[in-house]
């Protein structure tokens, strides 16, 4: 098994991908709109992906927050609020809040579930500035680190009791960073001292949550030459020591912008910085193979931090839940409008 998380291009495995995946036995894959096109394609594609390697748990994931942040869309998937939703609901009634964001995760995991995911890239702990920029914006749970603390542990509680197992992401924080790392590299130049608000959601639930992705950021209190995500600076000194998380660690994408190189030389630094996995999305089988061919095979170590992300995952689902766990979360939201 090698360390990376790799993209599909379409609704369905083509002959090349399935013969390199079954050689390069990566530890996992990542799900996009266009490998999504109704649950009975869906069911099939995770059911092929599954059965390339055997294994009983398989580490298949997506991005599904809800609001901007969604791969599986209505008509034939649910929609789910953004974030934000939750922030103005705990502006009013906070616990009301924590419980909307525990059932919308629970329906959402439920869902995913049953269309044989096994991991969702949610929640985002990055605590909300003024100036934070878009690419977070209306994702973030808040701009008070504990209350997206309160928020980021119920959705991961949600998470878990549909059967997906939820991310911490993206450490040590995006919340300071004026520039979407997809297009370009952020650099934070905020104090240690300032930076322990962007921190400290990540550090009250570290023990909480077996799966981590980090920011591609340049903090200049921590490391001013290199980003978190190719920092062994950032990724043992903060990371790993600071915020206690000793889960498995994902980079964010390495086709990002704000990373430089090719993208086989982006892996193998990560991997050297303290990385577990490499995440790849966009399914260019060059650059898929140039990382195998870099990356040498997972050790014992991550394998096993894999396992234990996964151990709760790949349970029978119940979608019966699904619709009343949605009324429930809707009656919640709608405190607020009433409250106006």
């Amino acid at each position: 098994m090698i360390p990376a998380i790799f993209g599909i291009a379409g609704t369905e495995l083509t002959a090349d991908e399935r013969a390199f995946f079954k050689d390069a036995d990566p530890a996992g894959y990542i799900l996009f709109a266009r490998n999504c096109d109704n649950p009975e394609q869906l069911k099939r594609l995770t059911d092929d992906l599954r059965a390339l390697q055997g294994r009983e748990k398989t580490f298949i994931s997506i991005d599904q927050e809800g609001g901007r942040v969604q791969r599986m869309k209505p008509p034939h998937w649910s929609s789910y609020p953004a974030g934000e939703a939750f922030d103005r609901l705990y502006a009013l009634a906070p616990a009301s809040a924590i419980e909307a964001a525990r059932v919308n995760a629970q329906a959402m995991a439920i869902e995913l579930a049953s269309m044989g995911i096994t991991v969702d890239f949610h929640a985002p702990l990055d605590v909300r500035r003024a100036e934070t920029d878009n690419v977070i914006g209306d994702r973030s749970l808040g701009s008070d680190p504990m209350q997206v603390a309160a928020l980021g542990r119920a959705v991961l509680d949600g998470m878990t009791s549909g059967g997906i197992a939820g991310c911490l992401k993206h450490m040590p924080g995006h919340g300071r960073a004026t520039a979407d790392s997809h297009k370009e590299l952020p650099v934070v130049t905020a104090s240690a001292e300032e930076l322990e608000v962007d921190v400290a959601p990540f550090r009250s639930l570290a023990a909480k949550a077996s799966l981590g992705m980090s920011a591609h950021i340049v903090f200049e209190a921590w490391d001013a030459q290199r980003p978190a995500t190719l920092s062994p600076t950032v990724i043992e000194d903060v990371i790993r020591t600071d915020i206690g998380f000793e889960g498995l660690l994902l980079t964010d994408d390495i086709d990002m912008q704000a990373l430089d190189g090719s993208i086989p030389e982006r892996a193998e630094k990560a991997l050297a910085a303290g990385c577990d996995i490499v995440l790849n999305c966009w399914a260019k089988m060059d650059d898929q193979t140039g990382i195998a061919e870099r990356v040498g095979t997972m050790t014992d170590a991550k394998q096993a931090k894999l396992g234990l992300a996964l151990e709760h995952t790949g349970v029978a689902c119940d979608l019966s839940e699904h619709t009343e766990l949605l009324v429930k979360r809707d009656a919640l939201l709608a405190l607020e409008g009433e409250a106006a």
